[in-house]
């Protein structure tokens, strides 16, 4: 396994996390992504320790803080059992790999995954109701994704919104074009976490969008709960955030005439490319024809995205999609 930041950071660096035969709940490994976390930190460990599912281990990657995030990861590790809580050092270039980091690291082993923001709220349900949804639905050789809405707050936690109801169906044809979950809602299973392996860390621009393309385009499973969970910081700080905001949408529609959203789909499609063989057969192929929609001429791009059957979960996503192709901007 990766180094740990320093020989303290670790009860014992020889740990090898805890198996989960000889208990009554499945082991779920949190990965946790860290870098100058020190305003909300503390909140979303707390809201960890208070889930109902408590057979969970803690993996934090620290990204290179420089405030007292490391400081707060140690007071917390120092409170609870051995071995709940492992950091270690971040790749150090940026939020996605060094998520991927994780994700991608052989060396940690449990039944479940979950992705883990340093700023937002886990309801107490949240890890108990996403392994039972696996649980209840998975066929344990398949990949498993659950994922699903947020509970936008303020900084103080107040609630100022809700992330899109969406209604059609997760699918590759939707994951080309749309990313339709926060990272911070997914849960996944083993054969899941061994495809993320199987492609490794690439240079995509999003780890979850990455997952929701991988996953979908090797016939998994992705469960979108309409049931929010999580509550989601809105902050001037957040790496990433809604976009219910007029503000917000104002500014997807500058990244979009800023070519913003063309060189993340040219990210994705070489990243894609390059683990194409682990996308079923008919996936391959509308990967082929979307690569080749975006650079015909536009008649042809509109018959070629109705082949590719690619969509969106929204009129107004809809919209935006052939606004794209309009301008060439896919």
């Amino acid at each position: 396994m990766t180094d740990f930041v320093n020989e303290n950071l670790s009860l014992n660096s020889d740990l090898e996390l805890p198996l989960v035969q000889s208990v009554a709940e499945p082991l779920v490994a949190i990965l946790l992504c860290t870098y100058n976390g020190e305003r909300f930190l503390a909140d979303q460990l707390d809201s960890l320790e208070a889930q109902t599912h408590q057979n969970w281990v803690l993996m934090v990657s620290d990204d290179g803080s420089k405030d007292s995030t490391l400081d707060i990861l140690l007071k917390y590790q120092s409170k609870w059992p051995q071995g709940k809580m492992i950091i270690r050092n971040g790749p150090q270039k940026g939020f996605c790999q060094n998520f991927l980091s994780l994700a991608c690291d052989s060396e940690i082993k449990a039944d479940y995954y979950a992705f883990c923001d340093q700023d937002d709220v886990w309801l107490p349900e949240k890890l108990a109701v996403a392994v039972q949804t696996i649980t209840s639905n998975q066929n344990i050789y398949v990949p498993f994704i659950y994922c699903g809405r947020t509970t936008y707050v303020t900084e103080q936690l107040k609630p100022c919104g809700i992330s899109p109801l969406f209604v059609f169906p997760p699918s590759f044809r939707n994951a080309l074009v749309q990313s339709i979950a926060g990272g911070n809602t997914m849960v996944f299973n083993l054969a899941a976490k061994l495809l993320i392996e199987k492609a490794g860390p690439l240079n995509v621009p999003s780890h979850d969008w990455w997952v929701y393309q991988l996953i979908s385009g090797a016939e998994g499973d992705v469960f979108y709960d309409p049931v929010p969970y999580l509550l989601y910081r809105q902050h001037d700080g957040a790496l990433v955030g809604g976009n219910n905001s007029f503000s917000a949408k104002m500014e997807r529609v500058k990244m979009l005439w800023q070519g913003r959203f063309q060189d993340w789909n040219t990210q994705n499609i070489v990243a894609l490319k390059e683990v194409k063989h682990l996308l079923v057969k008919n996936y391959q192929e509308i990967l082929k024809i979307f690569e080749t929609l975006r650079s015909a001429r536009l008649m042809d791009r509109f018959r070629l995205i109705e082949v590719c059957g690619l969509y969106r979960q929204t009129r107004r996503g809809t919209f935006s999609l052939f606004l794209a192709i309009l301008l060439k901007k896919i």
